[in-house]
This record gives structure tokens, C-alpha cells and sequence, in this order.
């Protein structure tokens, strides 16, 4: 400890800490950057392959997680070191691209610093370890394109997809129903798909949870799951072939913009008033009569006459459907 004195003769203590600290360069600063790469992909390591474990996660609020999904182990971590966010960031690339792998991509990733590592202990050139990394994923990436299968696929010959796909469950919690929801996914994404042009829309496939059933009870839908009610309770609960009116407006007389106030004084105004709440009423459910709808699927709310009126007039509607489903039924309708 050591005691110096700043511009204007205030006195301050240096500890002898840190007048240690100094800021590393050359192979120090590498191999600390390489330690802190290593430390992530130890952390995964065992996550990996068909005996790997699963790692327990607490949130600061209290969530527990409980996954070996590498992408989403390193999401909750809390990390400060810059190189260990670049193994965060390179996990979150591979879910994002290719949706599997997470784990593998930064244990293998630490598995190539510690080798980087022992080469810069001999004195080679990070450049020219960083070229025969390239290299050798040209040599590897040929190996794969030599060794590889072709196979054909299609609606009526799935298999050979649907057991490609099991390889991704086999770690999962879900392995025990692998094979029922691999095909699903194979059938979603053929559904969804465009062969030719080799693009897959996932924006179009929706994953739906409910409480209480179980994992057998999954089941695969060619349509659109609203989870609503119908707007009157004896409206009827199941339509065949029917004919959708979306309406992205509320079902009910336009509100004035305006601060204008109406004075009511009389029984015979306020009648006049009702019947022509109700003539609009009537001109909208006229509108969508008119055009042969069955069934009206509303974004927003409509109030209790329109909603009495509806069912008396035999034109069953569902409210309050949120703004992706309804865009999602217009394009499933065409």
C-alpha cells in the first residue's frame, strides 16, 4: 500500500493490487481470451450427445428452467466477458440458422481454442492457425459432400425425413414420442413448404399449448386454432363449409370524433335514438348476410345488442381475435 496525492493535495491510497493489474498483450491476452472461450464450452460440454444432462437454471425472479438446450443455457447465463458473449452470440447464430445444434457448436468451438492453445504455446502465428482451421473445414466439408445420401421425399414417401428428424429428439425430454412428433413436424413443414423454390415459411406453422393433457395427445391441425368462444352461448359450436366474414372494425355505431354533445330530454328522443342504433346494427349484420356468411370473426368487441342481434339473426361470430390469427385465416381462406 502506498499513499500518493492528486492535483490539489488530496491524499489517496493505491493498493498493492492494483498497481499489479497491468493490460495483458501478446500470448497472455490470447490465452486468456481462449480460457474464457473454454469455460462456456465446459459448461455445455456435458449437455452434449444422448446422455447428456440437463442443467437446472434459476432466473433472478425466481423461474426455474430445466433444459440441456445449449442455446437456452447460455441465454439465462449471466456473462461479462466479451469472448465468452462471442460463444453466446455463436450459439444463438446456429438456432437461428439451422435451429440444432447449439451445444455441439460451442463445445466444438472450445475443443478448437484448446488445440489453437497448444499451437500458440509452440509459437505459430494465430494467422496461420486461423488458415488451417480453413482449410480443414474446406478438407471436412468436401469429406461430407462424398459420404453424403441422396434420397427422394415426398407426401406419400415421408420416412426418410421423419427418421432424420428423430436424430434431433433423441436428447430431448420428448424422446419418448419421438417418432409421433417427428412426423408432425415433417407434415407441418411439407404442408407449409415450397420444394422448388426450396423456402419453408415457419411464420405459417403455430405451436399451441394447452394444460393437462399429455405428450400422446399432440396432434397436428391443417388449419387455424382460435382459442375464443363464440360471442353468444347459444350460438352453435360447430359449422361445416363455412363462409368467413372477417372484420377488422368494431362491430358497433362509429364513435363521434368530436366533443359534441347530444341533450335528450324526451322518451320519444331517446327511442329515435335506439332505433337508429339499431337500423346500423341491422345494416351491418344485413351487409354480412348479403355477402353469404356463416360465421363473422371479429378483431374487435361488439356490445350485448349487437351481440343478441347476431344470434337472433342465425350469423354465429367470434370477438376479440387478435390481429395474426385473423391474417393468418385470410391467408388459410384465400
Amino acid at each position: 500500500m502506498a499513499l500518493a496525492f492528486d492535483e490539489f493535495g488530496r491524499p489517496f491510497i493505491i493498493l498493492k493490487e492494483q498497481e499489479q493489474k497491468t493490460r495483458l498483450r501478446g500470448l497472455e491476452a490470447q490465452k486468456a481470451n481462449i480460457s474464457a472461450g473454454k469455460a462456456v464450452a465446459r459448461i455445455l460440454r456435458t449437455s452434449l450427445g444422448p446422455k447428456g444432462m440437463d442443467k437446472m437454471l434459476q432466473s433472478p425472479d425466481g423461474d426455474v428452467t430445466i433444459t440441456n438446450d445449449g442455446a437456452t443455457i447460455l441465454e439465462q447465463m449471466d456473462v461479462d466477458n466479451q469472448i465468452a458473449k462471442l460463444m453466446v452470440e455463436l450459439s444463438k447464430s446456429q438456432d437461428y440458422e439451422i435451429g440444432d445444434g447449439t451445444t455441439g457448436v460451442v463445445v466444438m468451438a472450445g475443443a478448437l481454442l484448446e488445440q489453437a492453445e497448444r499451437l500458440l504455446e509452440r509459437g505459430i502465428h494465430p494467422i496461420r492457425i486461423a488458415e488451417g482451421y480453413e482449410m480443414a473445414s474446406r478438407i471436412a466439408f468436401d469429406h461430407l459432400e462424398h459420404i453424403a445420401q441422396k434420397f427422394d421425399f415426398g407426401a406419400a414417401n415421408i420416412e426418410p425425413l421423419v427418421q432424420t428428424c428423430m436424430t434431433t429428439l433423441s436428447s430431448k425430454i420428448v424422446n419418448r414420442c419421438k417418432h409421433s412428433l417427428a412426423e408432425i413436424a415433417v407434415k407441418a413443414v411439407l404442408a407449409v413448404a415450397d420444394l422448388e423454390r426450396k423456402d419453408v415459411n415457419l411464420d405459417l406453422i403455430k405451436v399451441e399449448g394447452k394444460v393437462g393433457g399429455k405428450l400422446e395427445d399432440t396432434e397436428l391441425i391443417y388449419g387455424i386454432t382460435v382459442d375464443k368462444d363464440m360471442s353468444h352461448p347459444q350460438m352453435p359450436k360447430q359449422i361445416e363449409d363455412a363462409k368467413i366474414a372477417i372484420l377488422t372494425c368494431p362491430f358497433e355505431p362509429p364513435k363521434p370524433k368530436t366533443k359534441h354533445k347530444v341533450d335528450i330530454d324526451t322518451v320519444e328522443k331517446f327511442q329515435t335514438l335506439r332505433q337508429q342504433e339499431q337500423k346500423y346494427f341491422d345494416d351491418m349484420v344485413q351487409k354480412c348476410k348479403d355477402v353469404g356468411a356463416t360465421l363473422v370473426i371479429c378483431q374487435w368487441g361488439f356490445d350485448d345488442e349487437a351481440n343478441h342481434l347476431l344470434m337472433h339473426r342465425n350469423l354465429p361470430a367470434v370477438r376479440w381475435v387478435g390481429g395474426v390469427e385473423l391474417e393468418l385465416i385470410a391467408i388459410a381462406t384465400g
